[in-house]
């Protein structure tokens, strides 16, 4: 696959676990009023974006007691995945292999490198609020946006 194109936010704008959970959580006191805006203007063209990865990292953070959800996991994600304007994006082979072959440094860990690998084959932009990750984009390999608020 081509090295990911950077510029402006256009096309689909793929989610980051930990953005999706605070969005859908009320918690967006930790996200930037640009990034709100972005999220809410993509999931306004249906092109808001959700890793199918995401409801496995999602699962796993509630089995061990990491999250607490405003209601079960299950209801949460049937009521998540029918929001307005969202897309689940399956975990297709092209997605699975793309994350074994990412370049430069990725993130070691195989959720993120999936959610990475999703937003590079989809053509998309990932907001995540990692370090890690946002380096990665900024090595030009991932068109990325920070979502962090700015103290």
């Amino acid at each position: 696959m081509p090295k990911a194109k950077r510029g402006p936010l256009s096309g689909p704008l793929v989610l980051d676990t930990h953005v999706w959970i605070w969005m859908l959580e009320g918690v967006e006191s930790e996200l930037s009023a640009a990034t709100i805006a972005a999220i809410e203007e993509a999931g306004g063209r249906a092109e808001l974006v959700i890793s199918a990865i995401s409801i496995w990292e999602l699962g796993m953070l509630e089995a061990k007691g990491r999250i607490t959800l405003s209601r079960s996991i299950d209801e949460w994600v049937r009521a998540a995945l029918t929001a307005p304007g969202i897309l689940l994006a399956d975990l297709t082979p092209e997605i699975s292999l793309e994350s074994t072959r990412l370049p430069g440094s990725p993130h070691g860990d195989p959720a993120d490198r999936m959610i990475v690998a999703t937003a590079r084959v989809l053509g998309g932009t990932l907001v995540t609020c990692e370090d890690q990750i946002l380096s990665y984009g900024a090595e030009g390999h991932l068109r990325v946006r920070d979502g962090r608020k700015r103290s």
